[in-house]
């Protein structure tokens, strides 16, 4: 498991762009296509009685003004990552994912 910057970076590697926004406030303008995900939980992984692997689990939202694109298809490439649902919202394509980095 990797850093979340390193997350980041691979996430605008996928977009091809610096929209990919962590835990952003709600005053920010966010620009489309973009990623916004947040720590979501985290999840240890445990033998005798101790913490041998603590992995974060982040959920991540693609957000894009059209129905289908490659994006999401890349998204689930990432190891560990799974996608979650799929929903229309103020005329903006959201698909729901999530990833353990």
């Amino acid at each position: 498991m990797g850093s979340r910057l390193e997350l980041q970076q691979k996430l605008e590697n996928i977009l091809g762009n610096r929209n990919v926004y962590f835990q952003p406030p709600s005053n920010i303008r966010l620009n489309y296509p973009a990623i916004v995900y947040g720590l979501s939980k985290y999840d240890p992984l445990r033998a005798e009685n101790d913490i041998y692997l603590l992995r974060k689990a982040y959920d991540m939202t693609l957000i894009e003004t059209v129905p289908e694109s490659a994006f999401a298809e890349k998204l689930l490439r990432l190891p560990y990552c799974a996608h979650d649902r799929t929903f229309v919202s103020d005329n903006l394509y959201h698909n729901t994912f999530t990833i353990y980095y």
